[in-house]
């Protein structure tokens, strides 16, 4: 069938990808801190006119990451109700409040080794220690007003402790995104940015990319601790299991683009932005596949680019 002419392209045109498929990320900075990062990063103060930017161009949704200035062997300020990740919840909430606020649950960027998981007196994992603090780090989030809260550290046990505490603090409405993460050279990124490099070298939990079965069974095993929905990443590199996990789970799936997506599919323009046509080639692949939708440093510019005649 000949499908040259534009009239019949556009005819035959399928579902394309929209601003509401998309989620934008904030990597959050205290509003002093000037250093210089390979990732786009935002203060408090830049979350007022960059949430509502994000609701004029259509995008509905943000996803929230923010470490503690004091860091320590505990991560003692992970749960902090005046900590980063709380303030710049509350900041979108009172700016937008139709916004959805998803959230990392995570220690990597609270403890001073930036491990996803605490050690104990002789160094070795404390996951007990852990998961305490990812349910309370979970609980301040959703006081703070956070939608979804998401953990990340891949421990297993830790999604039900984590829905446990949130129904004891009266949250039963707040939902649990986890992340299912493949071991993946595209997060360094994010770690350079966020200063979450593990002191160890590597992620423990985080999955062999050869193994998909493996991803599939422990999404399987996230969703019977009461995850709500799944988040995998990095996305491209996912998108044979995001098509095993819809056929198989019930739950929402979002690919979440990572750092390395976003610096490697994108390219530098003249007035200090991006170019992000590799990016909209990549998430309708991704939208085609069946994600629920894409985690993306790019949303804003994305969305704008798509409602441009």
């Amino acid at each position: 069938m000949p499908t040259h002419r534009p009239a019949v392209r556009h005819f035959l045109t399928g579902p394309v990808l929209t601003p509401a498929d998309l989620t934008m990320v904030f990597l959050m900075r205290e509003d002093d801190d000037t250093a210089d990062r390979p990732m786009p990063t935002f203060t408090l103060a830049d979350i007022p006119p960059t949430t509502s930017a994000l609701t004029d161009a259509g995008v509905k949704a943000v996803k929230v990451f923010a470490g503690s200035r004091l860091r320590d062997a505990r991560a003692s300020q992970a749960a902090s109700p005046t900590g980063l990740m709380a303030r710049t919840i509350r900041a979108i909430k009172k700016t937008r409040p139709d916004t959805a606020v998803m959230t990392e649950t995570c220690v990597c960027s609270h403890n001073d080794s930036g491990e996803c998981w605490l050690a104990d007196s002789a160094g070795r994992m404390d996951m007990d220690a852990t998961t305490e603090v990812l349910a309370a780090q979970a609980v301040t989030q959703a006081d703070a007003g956070a939608d979804i809260v998401g953990p990340a550290a891949m421990i297993p046990g830790s999604i039900r402790a984590v829905r446990a505490a949130l129904n004891a603090a009266g949250h039963q409405d707040v939902a649990i995104m986890p992340h299912l993460i493949y071991d993946s050279a595209l997060y360094e990124g994010y770690r350079a940015t966020m200063g979450a490099t593990p002191r160890s070298g590597r992620r423990v939990f985080q999955l062999d990319p050869s193994r998909p079965e493996q991803a599939v069974n422990a999404a399987a095993d996230m969703v019977s601790e009461g995850a709500d929905m799944i988040l995998t990443e990095p996305a491209l590199h996912t998108v044979d299991t995001l098509v095993a996990l819809k056929a198989k789970l019930t739950v929402p799936v979002l690919p979440f683009s990572v750092s390395g997506e976003y610096l490697r599919l994108t390219d530098p323009r003249p007035d200090g932005g991006r170019d992000v046509r590799g990016l909209v080639e990549a998430y309708t692949a991704l939208k085609r596949s069946g994600a629920d939708g894409v985690i993306t440093y790019g949303a804003l510019t994305i969305a704008r680019q798509l409602r441009t005649p």
